[in-house]
């Protein structure tokens, strides 16, 4: 059973300090992001012209299976943290998107772009189990 009414906001100066933080996040990922592609072996390989051994070639594309989940990562979390910008700007910041309800200030200390209450995510991460 889940509420539909979401008329829970809080107001823009208690959460401008939130917001400062995740933009001070987005900002650190961003450059980390742009850090790890620049790192990544394939980005800037002109392939045809050298012809390395074949240690050196496996060496070169495990570092670029790396370069790729890191961007993966960062790119989900740089996601998360504009959507956790926007709900501070809207003033639902802290508001579980399913019920509704406060997200424990524990919770949003460690992972401060959550979208969902703990009760929440577990019955989420249920159902994907299930499927």
């Amino acid at each position: 059973m889940t509420k539909t009414d979401t008329s829970v906001r809080f107001p823009k100066k208690l959460l401008q300090p939130v917001g400062d933080f995740l933009s001070l996040q987005l900002k650190k990922l961003e450059r980390t992001k742009k850090t790890v592609e620049k790192e990544d072996p394939f980005e800037n390989l002109d392939r045809e012209t050298i012809a390395a051994a074949p240690d050196a070639e496996a060496e070169e594309q495990v570092t670029h299976l790396r370069s790729v989940a890191m961007q993966v990562q960062l790119t989900r979390k740089i996601i998360q943290t504009r959507r956790a910008l926007a709900r501070v700007r809207i003033g639902t910041y802290g508001i579980c998107e399913n019920c509704h309800n406060m997200i424990d200030t524990d919770r949003l200390m460690v992972y401060p772009e959550a979208t969902l209450c703990v009760s929440c995510e577990r019955k989420l991460e249920k159902k994907k189990a299930r499927t």
